[in-house]
């Protein structure tokens, strides 16, 4: 069996857990709701408040569905849960972030300001006060979204290797490159 399909997803007494139609399973939580649609060839089913992930055969394609689905809809419960959080950190000199009325503003050293709109299910926090550098906080239920729009934000302006400006994840490191030296 897969080593993560096999693998229950526990529930807990603030998650309400449904199937529905067309194989659409719904997660509800004090965060949210999720809902993903389940391949027809996979079962889920609900024992003792776990979640059980199964697959008709060992085929190539059944093995790869059941972790894939396990592996979702346990994120889903997570989502619910507690939800996901990814910070960037803003370092350059002049670059600003500022968020009003449900737009992210970027000033990023181009001759134009950047405008966000961040998608429905995402909230983003600017902390400008407890770090020299601004500090941007994208949140949400969905693992998936929160990760796509932090990327999104971060390839607007990605790290350059000789001074370390642009947008990086809180916990990146960056390989610095030496300038060129001067001819003597």
């Amino acid at each position: 069996m897969s080593r993560i399909g096999k693998l229950p997803v526990p529930l807990t007494d603030k998650v309400e857990f449904s199937i529905g139609a067309d194989n659409i399973v719904t997660i509800k939580g004090e965060k949210g709701t999720g809902h993903v649609r389940i391949h027809p060839d996979i079962t889920v089913e609900t024992k003792d408040s776990e979640i059980i992930v199964s697959r008709p055969s060992d085929s190539k394609e059944h093995k790869s569905l059941h972790g894939l689905y396990r592996s979702l809809i346990n994120n889903m419960v997570e989502g619910v849960i507690s939800g996901y959080k990814k910070q960037l950190e803003i370092i350059g000199v002049g670059y600003r972030a500022t968020y009003t009325n449900g737009v992210l503003e970027l000033n990023l050293g181009y001759s134009h300001p950047i405008y966000f709109v961040p998608p429905d299910g995402i909230d983003i926090e600017v902390d400008t006060k407890s770090r020299k550098n601004p500090i941007l906080s994208i949140s949400g239920i969905n693992k998936e979204l929160v990760g796509q729009v932090a990327a999104k934000i971060r390839s607007l302006r990605k790290p350059e290797p000789y001074k370390g400006k642009g947008i990086r994840y809180l916990d990146e490191r960056i390989r610095r490159k030496a300038g060129k030296s001067a001819a003597k």
